[in-house]
């Protein structure tokens, strides 16, 4: 037989088949003793019967007329006579009977002390030198069904207790591991992201060393994780200066040199160090949207962190492009503004650098907190989509960009518990691109209600 999986069902099981297979084996030993004990009653009573009808019988014998005659005894009221007696002489004639007694029942006399037949326990004993002889008889019958009483009153009980023990055990055990479902319900409740130990108060010895284990193992994950983020930031951090200073150089070769060539490849270094400069902020977004704290303890109005991203954009890459909406009253939300800013960032450059150069792209962040950045273009097959928010993952491999910043964005929406939800063509329109996020804090969920796919970088 195949155990149950679940520890609490194997504990009930095996305590209450084991307590069962006990109070069965209990009764039934308890039934063979009291079997064995009411035996020695009924012997008892069978033989103070015989001793108590003896002198009876004899004072009856010796007073009478006539020798050898049988009497009868007469039954006062009709009753159950379990024990029935005859009262021989030496030569075995019977002298005296009870009413319901059966001659053929009684053996032939062979000396004081009980005997037994296929049906019945007898007992015999004798007065006046032997002349007189009695024995009583009790059926078998009656002690079987005694017997059969006495294991019914002993079974029947076990019908109740037996159930109501297992429920009882049920409960225990129940009420015992309610710590160790706590701790699974704790784990699952976690975030991919969420690394903080467990906390495993009430846990029973026995398991503790689990959660010991469990606790220094996330430990040691959140440190590796810890490090990697860290060094990305870092080492993104620390190539500013070069890379500035790298730039600095080249743009002076160029103004310096009178080669024409020379001129140029000072050029393409410039535009190679200015990728690298916006790989090195991606990755240092990067390595905040998956370290940083996100959510605060206090709301902030997003309405003035978006405006200042659009026109910062605006102003450097795509004069008179964006068109920004923005609702008349206050956008509240607890998201870290610094974490709005890069979101909203990422998603406008993104539309601004794959969109068509053409049509403007449109920002809006509707009063429900949801943020739609828009753009037209060619339309994107879904398998395009479902991969877009892998790193370094670019819908065009021939525009410019670092294949970050979808994957910044779904980096952030997913730890803020927000599908980052991407359509192609835009709703209400035959072409372009659209991606929404909807903001905590704010009254969400207002957005539609799509899987989460994948996003161009």
């Amino acid at each position: 037989m195949t155990l149950p999986r679940s520890l609490q069902a194997r504990l009930a099981l095996s305590l209450g088949a084991l307590l069962t297979v006990l109070w069965i084996a209990a009764a039934s030993v308890t039934a063979l003793i009291l079997r064995h004990e009411m035996d020695e009653v009924f012997d008892s009573a069978l033989q103070e019967t015989a001793q108590r009808l003896l002198p009876l019988a004899v004072v009856d014998i010796v007073g009478r007329d006539e020798d050898g005659v049988t009497q009868h005894l007469g039954a006062i009221r009709s009753h159950d006579e379990f024990f029935t007696y005859i009262v021989r002489d030496a030569e075995g004639r019977i002298l005296l009977q009870s009413h319901a007694a059966d001659p053929a029942v009684f053996p032939a006399y062979d000396g004081p002390g009980f005997r037994r037949t296929a049906t019945h326990r007898l007992f015999s004993d004798e007065a006046v030198q032997g002349t007189v002889r009695i024995t009583v008889a009790e059926p078998l019958d009656h002690r079987a069904d005694v017997a059969r009483e006495i294991q019914m009153g002993l079974g029947l009980p076990l019908l109740v207790v037996v159930p109501l023990a297992l429920l009882c055990i049920v409960l225990a055990v129940r009420a015992s591991l309610a710590p160790l479902r706590r701790f699974r319900g704790q784990l699952e409740a976690r975030t991919a992201r969420d690394l903080s130990p467990v906390p495993g108060e009430g846990i029973p010895s026995e398991i503790a060393p689990v959660a010991v284990t469990l606790n220094g193992l996330l430990a040691r994950l959140k440190a590796t994780f810890e490090a990697e983020r860290s060094f990305a930031a870092n080492a993104a951090h620390e190539l500013r200066t070069p890379l500035a200073g790298a730039i600095a150089q080249a743009q002076r070769l160029q103004t310096e040199t009178r080669d024409p060539a020379a001129a140029a490849r000072a050029g393409e270094i410039e535009a190679t160090l200015k990728r690298l400069t916006r790989l090195s902020e991606r990755l240092m977004q990067l390595a905040r949207a998956e370290g940083g704290q996100l959510r605060l303890n206090h709301s902030a109005d997003l309405r003035p962190i978006a405006r200042i991203v659009v026109e910062d954009i605006a102003r450097t890459c795509a004069p008179g492009r964006i068109v920004l909406t923005l609702p008349p009253a206050p956008v509240m939300s607890d998201l870290d503004p610094d974490a709005f800013g890069i979101l909203c960032r990422n998603l406008v450059d993104n539309a601004v650098r794959h969109g068509a150069k053409t049509a403007p792209v449109e920002v809006t962040l509707t009063p429900g907190g949801q943020l739609i950045v828009a753009n037209d273009g060619p339309v994107l097959p879904p398998e395009t989509l479902t991969r877009l928010t892998a790193r370094f993952e670019r819908a065009d491999a021939s525009t410019d960009g670092s294949g970050l910043g979808l994957a910044i964005v779904a980096a952030i929406a997913d730890r803020i518990d927000s599908p980052l939800v991407l359509r192609s063509p835009r709703p209400g329109a035959p072409s372009g691109f659209e991606a929404s996020v909807t903001l905590p804090g704010a009254d969400a969920g207002k957005a539609p209600g799509v899987a989460k796919p994948g996003q161009p970088g």
